[in-house]
């Protein structure tokens, strides 16, 4: 059975072919997967931010004049230089909607931010720079003119030989080679001079800075003309992909995201390396048009080595690829290949170059692929925005149910009576016992004054001395809850990823100031209990009478009786601890005011007291929600990505990248399998 050639491969002897620049060649035209995105490549591609001139004035040096192109002209399509007053006619199918749709999705991704430290916040900080950078160097520049020149980056490992290959092509040293590794740090763009006026206004790829001249700077974009490169196409000479400087590899990655077609570059020696297949994987999946150049072959080992690179290719799902073997050989005394060997790949782009038709397919299917690995790409960072907001409630819910649980724990103290011992309770008895609880109030309560006396032993004691007792207990009992809950909020977020790098240390007790908060409380509830007496008893004859000291008196027993059951009767603890003295007080209060209205009054005083403790229990909550809300989480971010996606994708079903254009095969190039 005879096997099909390969375009660029000779299977018979592994020497260069001419090639065959087939419809599957040109476009590499229709990938059957979906395009995903590859998260661990994305991520490398981080946007380079120094800005510079546009270098719309810029003259760029040209070189070389003979070599392949030199008859080529504007090419028999008509194509012409782009017309830059202008950012061209939109095309049939709703370019511009997609133009605008993409403009929406990179202000969602640009205005979503990752603040929380969870798993993989790194990954989606990183892929949503490399998004923003892929917008604005390739996809929005593109879009806005599809018939701009077709960009070819050329791409692949230290020592490749990429440079070699580009001054080959162009029959000129544009690119600096050498033994030194790093060689190309700064990327070079060759360009025909025709084309020299799209590049440098600055469109494509504008975060780098254009100049003419050679640099080392990683932030720079060097741009050549070269009259040996016909119009419609050009190259660009791109750092390493496994650079040891980090900033190289970077910029590689940010390079191949903004190329219309891949040119990579291999050696017999390297072809099996990881890195580049995992960026080959990752361009097939986007849908990126590549073509291969396997450099510096053996003679002896080309069939062999050429066989398992194709394998290599087709279980990659890389088959369409192009590949074209350049064997070892020594260069000429400018550095330059011999013109036989470089001459298939030339022609290649040739071809490319001179049928507008092919070039639209390859850039409509590269611009495709992009737009359509932006929606995977977009439903990771929602899902990482999602995170961001559910942490941050599971963090805020953590403090509210360690200070809900404090409120629970303080009502729970006024209700069961154990307010009612100690301190508290001898004090009480003693008011109670020396009678200077009755001595204001009216007759009516004597047989109550009298059985009350009896049962009470004690010195005489002020009523300052109770108010005291009852505000150092309420005061412990706060600063107690609110310190658990502290300890508990802590201890949450310390075993929280996102939590932990929120925390410091004085978040583990209570404000500083906490007691001094406490204290002023108390004092401020007993004062309103007194004015709460004063005037639900405004009708009273004691109070009529002016007894101040019968108002303070009974706002006491008040406060007391707030320190029992919520329904006011007491219970069985209360009346073993207090030894009764409740009870009387309940009653000598009754006496007064009435069943009904006693109740009541108790109530208010208990639920202000809540209320107050509430207030206090929120502000120490805060020092913990303050952390969370300083940070800015928004809820809805991962929503507004989403929503913004799926325009993107309704937008680009209308437009038909890969359809409107339809490839078109240049002259004599066959079109069958």
């Amino acid at each position: 059975m005879t096997k099909r050639a390969r375009p660029g491969i000779d299977h018979g002897q592994g020497r260069p072919a001419e090639p065959i620049l087939t419809a599957r060649d040109v476009a590499l035209i229709r990938r059957q997967s979906a395009p995903v995105v590859c998260v661990a490549a994305i991520g490398q591609s981080l946007r380079v931010t120094t800005h510079g001139d546009s270098a719309t004035g810029l003259n760029m040096p040209m070189v070389g004049t003979a070599g392949y192109g030199r008859d080529a002209g504007p090419g028999p399509d008509g194509y012409a230089p782009p017309d830059l007053t202008g950012h061209g006619t939109d095309a049939p199918g709703g370019l511009s909607d997609l133009h605008r749709a993409l403009v929406h999705l990179r202000a969602a991704i640009a205005a979503t931010t990752y603040p929380l430290a969870l798993p993989g916040v790194d990954e989606a900080r990183q892929v949503g720079a490399a998004l923003v950078s892929q917008l604005d160097d390739y996809l929005l520049p593109r879009l806005a003119r599809l018939d701009a020149p077709l960009l070819v980056v050329v791409g692949g490992s230290t020592g490749a030989g990429k440079s070699t290959l580009v001054n080959s092509l162009v029959q000129a040293r544009v690119s600096s080679v050498g033994v030194l590794r790093p060689t190309t740090r700064a990327p070079v763009l060759v360009c025909s001079p025709l084309d020299s006026a799209w590049f440098r206004q600055g469109e494509l790829l504008p975060g780098l800075t254009r100049t003419t001249g050679p640099t080392d700077r990683p932030d720079t974009l060097q741009l050549v003309s070269a009259p040996a490169l016909p119009a419609g196409v050009a190259f660009l000479d791109a750092p390493d992909i496994d650079s040891v400087v980090d900033a190289n590899r970077a910029l590689a990655a940010q390079l191949l995201a903004a190329a219309d077609l891949w040119l990579f570059v291999t050696t017999a020696a390297r072809y099996a390396d990881a890195v580049p297949w995992e960026l080959l994987h990752t361009a097939r999946l986007r849908g990126t048009v590549i073509a291969l150049v396997l450099d510096r072959v053996p003679p002896a080992a080309a069939a062999e080595v050429s066989a398992h690179l194709m394998e290599m290719l087709a279980s990659h799902g890389l088959a369409d690829a192009p590949l074209f073997v350049v064997p070892e050989t020594v260069v000429d005394g400018q550095g330059l290949l011999p013109d036989r060997l470089t001459e298939p790949l030339r022609t290649w782009f040739n071809r490319l170059a001179a049928d507008a038709g092919a070039r639209s397919a390859v850039i409509r299917q590269t611009l495709d692929g992009a737009v359509a690995a932006l929606v995977p790409a977009v439903e990771g960072l929602a899902a990482a925005a999602d995170q961001q907001v559910t942490a941050a409630q599971a963090l805020d819910e953590h403090v509210r149910a360690a200070y809900r649980s404090a409120r629970r724990s303080i009502e729970q103290s006024l209700h069961d009576g154990r307010l009612l011992r100690g301190e508290v309770l001898a004090r009480w008895q003693e008011f109670v016992g020396t009678g200077e609880l009755f001595r204001s109030l009216e007759a009516r309560v004597g047989r109550i004054r009298d059985r009350l006396v009896a049962a009470a032993t004690g010195r005489p004691v002020s009523n300052a001395q109770l108010r005291t007792a009852i505000e150092s207990q309420l005061v412990t009992l706060l600063r107690e809850a609110a310190a658990t809950a502290a300890e508990q909020s802590h201890a949450a977020w310390q075993t929280h990823p996102a939590g932990k790098a929120l925390l410091s240390s004085d978040l583990a007790q209570p404000g500083a100031d906490l007691t001094e908060r406490a204290e002023r409380l108390v004092r401020d509830w007993q004062r309103e209990v007194v004015e709460l007496v004063r005037s639900q008893g405004g009708g009273k004859r004691f109070v009529a009478r002016g007894a101040a000291y019968a108002v303070n008196a009974t706002g006491l027993a008040v406060m007391i009786a707030v320190f029992a059951s919520t329904a006011f009767i007491p219970t069985g603890l209360e009346v073993a601890t207090a030894g009764g003295t409740t009870v009387a007080a309940q009653k000598v209060l009754e006496a007064i005011f009435g069943d009904q209205a006693i109740r009541t009054l108790a109530t208010r005083a208990r639920t202000r007291l809540l209320a107050m403790v509430d207030n206090l229990l929120a502000e120490e909550a805060a020092r913990y929600l303050a952390r969370t809300a300083a940070v800015g989480i928004e809820t809805g971010p991962g929503e507004r990505l989403r929503t913004a996606a799926r325009i993107v994708g309704a937008a680009r079903a209308r437009t038909g990248l890969t359809t409107a254009a339809g490839p078109t095969s240049p002259p004599g190039v066959r079109t069958g399998p």
